[in-house]
């Protein structure tokens, strides 16, 4: 109901034309693009993280757009600069890509090479380490390979029938949205864990399949068009982290791991998730103490000149999987979908 809900939403902002004359109004100097993976269709139905996977033909469309708009694609560095000295004559885009995946470079980065555009790649340390947790995708993995499934919710055994895409599909909207109630991220954790262990899914092999190794990420590193950024250590939802302590050590930990591996000190961070649950006015300051140029969110919003007072606030127009449309993307780089879901707010950094 809120895919079609939002749907009808894009279609309508699209067909009258309403995006072209908020634009102006709500479209600010620029945007931020945030993608994950890229990687062709697959058949099966059951698939809750598709929002965060678009097809090659898609990001082509994109880019090919994007390259031949009145529109500047510019790096993390060049928008750090515009915003510290006010040169806005021009609109622009950034384009990023969060954790690193595989299919990255064989679907992605032969497209942005191809168009010539510069973009920025956001690396989890642990990741490439081949010690990360890609719970969302091994919670998937779980429910994918049962009919039936028993937690402990509340304190009490609880058992959820699955045999059916949709059963598959609302049990799990359920269980994540229950592990994203819970206050801290190690429960979180320690919740997909024993899942993976009581139904035999090896947590640690996401990771190894999905994700680049330090030497894929050290190739497209050394092309210029790349610029890499920290996104912690073990890819962890920062505000529910109770020491600013730990947090601090995330962020910085993960910025001196890829100065080592790279030889390059990384100026930009992307919290992961990035939702206001999962980063907030605490991260916020953290990150400009450690000197970082930039922070980007996962909020929803264009980008205005008030923004230099915020960067590392930064937010983003994420390019979602169910909604690969390129009209839908001409909406949302407007400014008018986020105008719409922020109540026509320019700044959300509380």
């Amino acid at each position: 109901m809120k895919k079609t809900i939002v749907r009808a939403g894009l279609e309508t902002v699209y067909f009258t034309g309403m995006h072209h004359w908020l634009r102006p109004v709500v479209g600010g100097v620029g945007t931020i693009l945030a993608l994950h993976h890229v990687r062709p269709s697959r058949p099966e139905g059951f698939q809750p993280n598709r929002l965060m996977e678009v097809t090659p033909d898609f990001l082509d469309g994109l880019l090919r757009r994007l390259a031949r708009a009145h529109i500047d694609v510019i790096s993390l560095d060049e928008m750090h600069r515009r915003f510290i000295e006010d040169d806005f004559k021009r609109r622009f885009v950034c384009l990023t890509f969060d954790d690193g995946y595989k299919d990255f470079l064989r679907w992605a980065y032969p497209l942005l090479r191809k168009y010539r555009l510069p973009f920025a790649m956001y690396i989890a340390t642990s990741f490439p380490d081949r010690l990360g947790e890609l719970w969302w995708i091994a919670l998937e993995a779980v429910i994918a390979q049962n009919n039936r499934i028993g937690m402990v919710v509340d304190g009490k055994d609880q058992y959820f029938d699955c045999a059916t895409v949709r059963e598959k599909r609302e049990l799990y909207d359920a269980i994540y949205r229950y592990l994203r109630s819970m206050k801290t991220e190690e429960e979180v954790r320690h919740v997909v864990r024993d899942l993976c262990a009581y139904y035999n899914v090896d947590i640690a092999s996401f990771c190894r399949d999905l994700c680049m190794e330090w030497s894929e990420i050290a190739d497209v590193a050394a092309d210029p068009l790349c610029t890499i950024g920290a996104h912690t250590v073990n890819h962890m939802m920062l505000r529910k982290v109770p020491s600013e302590a730990t947090v601090r050590a995330e962020i910085e930990m993960s910025r001196a791991v890829l100065e080592a591996a790279l030889g390059k000190r990384p100026q930009h961070l992307s919290y992961p998730v990035g939702d206001p649950i999962s980063a907030g006015p605490r991260e916020f300051r953290i990150a400009a103490e450690l000197g970082f140029k930039t922070a980007v969110t996962t909020r929803p919003g264009a980008l205005f000149k008030a923004h230099r007072d915020y960067l590392t606030a930064l937010p983003r127009i994420s390019v979602n999987g169910e909604f690969q449309q390129q009209r839908y993307l001409k909406v949302l780089m407007s400014g008018a979908g986020a105008a719409f879901s922020n109540r026509f707010r320019r700044i959300s950094a509380a």
